[in-house]
């Protein structure tokens, strides 16, 4: 069964803690958590491109020359696409990338990543993962304590000491046990996880 250390704020481990082995502890699938994580990247595009097709551009209504006799090509605009100032072929118009995957397939990527975060050792329980205020210095002094320089801070409901704390630490990403995403987590190098935020994972993902 995969354990992971247990730390206090003051960055010292305390003991130790088993994880749930159907949750840290499955063989990851890589192929889907790049399905996964392709997926959220397509979500975040604006897909705002957009340019102006030979019907779009303004301009081009007369026939530069005369169809025949002049020895050139023939043309019948200025704003064809192989003219300077014409319009794009197949021009790009704003379009959502969006799509859906299978609940069981994210569920898969994200137990997957959990579960390759354990086996390296860089899942990181604090017992009590909260500050008294809002203060980076702290939230940095624990940080380095524990060894977590690129890290996800999983607490079990929004703490805004905490978010405020770690917002302006580089690389310091703060997410709920409900909500976690496999980018962030395949993104981080550690996985800070609150002893509560613990529990609600194993309940919620099991």
């Amino acid at each position: 069964m995969p354990k992971a250390n247990v730390y206090n704020m003051a960055g010292q481990q305390v003991g130790e803690i088993e994880l749930a082995e159907a949750i840290f502890g499955i063989e990851p699938n890589q192929s889907v958590v790049h399905d996964v994580v392709k997926n959220h990247l397509a979500n975040c595009r604006q897909g705002t491109q957009s340019a102006l097709t030979r019907a779009e551009v303004s301009g081009g209504g007369k026939k530069p020359w005369r169809q025949k006799g002049t020895g050139r090509a023939r043309q019948g605009s200025t704003r064809a696409p192989q003219w300077t100032h014409g319009g794009i072929v197949f021009a790009p118009k704003p379009r959502s990338y969006r799509y859906t995957l299978n609940k069981k397939v994210r569920r898969l990527a994200l137990k997957s990543v959990l579960s390759a975060k354990a086996a390296e050792g860089s899942v990181l329980v604090v017992d009590g993962l909260n500050l008294d205020a809002i203060k980076t210095k702290d939230m940095a002094a624990f940080l380095g304590a524990v060894g977590a320089t690129k890290a996800v801070l999983v607490t079990p409901e929004v703490n805004v000491n905490v978010v405020k704390s770690a917002r302006n630490i580089p690389g310091m990403v703060t997410t709920t046990a409900k909500i976690l995403s496999v980018y962030d987590i395949v993104n981080a190098k550690q996985l800070v996880v609150d002893k509560a935020a613990l529990s609600i994972i194993e309940e919620v993902f099991a």
